[in-house]
């Protein structure tokens, strides 16, 4: 009878291959680390040792990478990273213009930077109905709606 044990070598390989190309599809540095966590298991195979032995020292490496050099490269790649916000994130506080009144049920507004949105009222604004020309100020974004307040007019 054939000892698949002795086989194991080809696992290990396959299983560095595929979280390999994990990696390169996510970049988030965990597959790499459990691929280098599969290179120490199977260097406990080519040193003879017994295939849960393998597995302890696999596991026991990716743990240990995972927790101490992925943060490290996750730092390392977001340096310098732009942290202005962008797309639905950079909308709420924006300003804009109702185009079609808005109530709580809905209308639309065209923001600063350009875009019309389908819009509502906060249920806790003053005013039940926002006319047309009015200044709005985003609060949260809703799906495909803002929702809005009206901005407080200064009275001369």
């Amino acid at each position: 009878m054939v000892d698949l044990t002795q086989y194991t070598w080809i696992v290990w390989l396959i299983l560095i291959l595929v979280c390999v190309i994990i990696e390169l599809l996510t970049l988030e540095f965990t597959f790499l680390m459990i691929a280098f966590g599969s290179v120490a298991g199977l260097g406990a195979d080519l040193l003879g040792w017994e295939w849960w032995v393998q597995i302890l020292v696999a596991s026991a490496v990716s743990v240990l990478l995972i927790l101490t050099i992925r943060p490290v490269m996750l730092r390392y790649m977001r340096r310098g990273a732009d942290p202005t916000p962008s797309n639905v994130a950079a909308l709420p506080g924006m300003s804009g213009r109702v185009v079609s009144s808005v109530s709580e049920t809905g209308g639309l507004v065209k923001l600063a930077n350009g875009e019309t949105w389908t819009a509502r009222l906060a249920p806790d604004a003053d005013e039940e109905v926002v006319g047309a020309g009015a200044s709005v100020t985003v609060v949260l974004v809703d799906g495909a709606t803002v929702v809005i307040v009206p901005v407080a007019r200064e009275s001369a």
